[in-house]
């Protein structure tokens, strides 16, 4: 199914052309997808775009799959990033809390750092300020807080520095949207773009850990602990 979705989203049309089903039994297949969050939608001008969201199936990974297969599952995950090379990222977790303390896990350095890998990031979050991620003594990452609408949207861009072959790639751009869902949840909506066609997929590959991790963390107050997500604790 993923290999529906890659490169920068899939209109309808494009999905339509590769099922010999009609465009009425497309929509319905879709709308199953939507509703279960294993496919999330964004609109671009008059286009409505479809992309998979690995975030559910990665809480299903992490609740079912033994530690054993860890280092299988790992090496294939990384076999199909680098084949499929994808411009956009688009993710969606629901998380219950307030909007006020997610924007604060997101922007608190000392929170961030119990969920992001051990990385705080270091900022004002002030429209046009600079932010810095580090880990100890280890540069991460760099970008501008373009866009802080506390606690709904931020907008920043960001450029890789863990390595000479991510700080090559430059600046992408990466946009945190949250929305209150009820009395005690949110929706978090993390679109991850202005990615080269075939960046590196260090850029993205930690998402689903990430937000896993923000998740955990948030409802429960405990560290996740699968392999990698305490890389520089």
């Amino acid at each position: 199914m993923d290999e529906l979705f890659r490169q920068d989203g899939q209109t309808l049309g494009q999905l339509e052309q590769r099922f010999g089903m009609t465009r009425f039994g497309v929509m319905k297949h879709l709308k199953v997808l939507e509703e279960a969050h294993v496919v999330v939608t964004r609109r671009r001008g008059r286009e409505k775009l479809h992309f998979l969201n690995p975030v559910p199936i990665r809480l299903v990974y992490e609740r079912w799959v033994s530690k054993y297969t860890e280092p299988w599952a790992a090496t294939l995950t990384s076999l199909k990033d680098e084949l499929e090379k994808t411009m956009e990222k688009v993710y969606e977790i629901y998380i219950r809390t307030t909007p006020e303390l997610l924007w604060n896990a997101i922007t608190d350095p000392d929170t961030r750092s119990k969920y992001q890998f051990g990385a705080q990031v270091i900022s004002d979050f002030t429209p046009g300020s600079r932010f810095e991620m580090r880990a100890g003594e280890y540069e991460l990452g760099e970008g501008e807080n373009v866009e802080v609408d506390p606690p709904h949207k931020l907008v920043q861009t960001m450029r890789a520095l863990w390595g000479d072959d991510v700080k090559a790639e430059g600046f992408s751009r990466i946009t945190w949207e949250i929305e209150r869902i009820g009395d005690d949840s949110c929706l978090l909506k993390v679109t991850h773009d202005q990615l080269r066609d075939g960046a590196n997929d260090q850029l993205y590959g930690g998402w689903p850990m990430i937000l896993s991790g923000l998740k955990t963390w948030l409802e429960t107050g405990e560290l996740l602990t699968t392999p990698g997500s305490l890389m520089y604790s």
